[in-house]
């Protein structure tokens, strides 16, 4: 009976887990990744026509810039990736709905009811760095490179969030 009943509740994880992805995830990627698109599609449009200086190394830049912020939405989509497939309690954790209180109004559990349930304590510290790459690739290629910065600031989020779209397309496919 209680393999019984701990496949159940693996088996609400997992839907749960999956649920939280597509909703809290991949929805805002795929919106954040298309404006991320089209601001930086933009300044490199921009750079062509009114400025006339877009060259080779623009091009470079810009294709490096889309690369790096790809690379780390891989990382980060891997790591995801990792979690849901050993752990889907911490994404299902997070899709629990808020129960109704005496005065009617939802609201959440309490931290005492919850589990805890967490991924890598280095998660946070590679957020970080992910995050202070994506910026310092930003900077240096207006400071010293040839890319404009609107496109400058768009481009690594854009290939991050496209990255992630396409690496989680077997759940979207679900």
């Amino acid at each position: 009976m209680a393999k019984l009943i701990s496949l159940k509740q693996q088996e609400g994880h997992d839907a749960r887990a999956t649920a939280y992805i597509k909703a809290y995830m991949l929805f805002p990627a795929g919106i954040l990744g298309l404006i991320s698109m089209i601001g930086g599609v933009g300044g490199l449009a921009y750079q062509l026509i009114a400025t006339d200086t877009y060259t080779w190394w623009t091009f470079l830049q810009s294709s490096g810039l889309l690369l790096l912020g790809g690379v780390l939405g891989w990382l980060q989509t891997t790591y995801h990736r990792w979690i849901l497939s050993n752990r889907p309690e911490v994404f299902a954790a997070r899709m629990r709905q808020p129960t109704v209180s005496k005065s009617g109004k939802p609201k959440r559990e309490s931290a005492a009811t919850q589990e805890q349930a967490s991924g890598s304590p280095w998660a946070p510290g590679a957020y970080m760095v992910g995050l202070a790459l994506l910026l310092a690739g930003s900077m240096l290629s207006v400071l010293y490179g040839a890319v404009h910065p609107i496109a400058a600031c768009f481009l690594p989020w854009a290939g991050f969030f496209w990255a992630k779209l396409f690496f989680w397309k077997s759940v979207l496919k679900n």
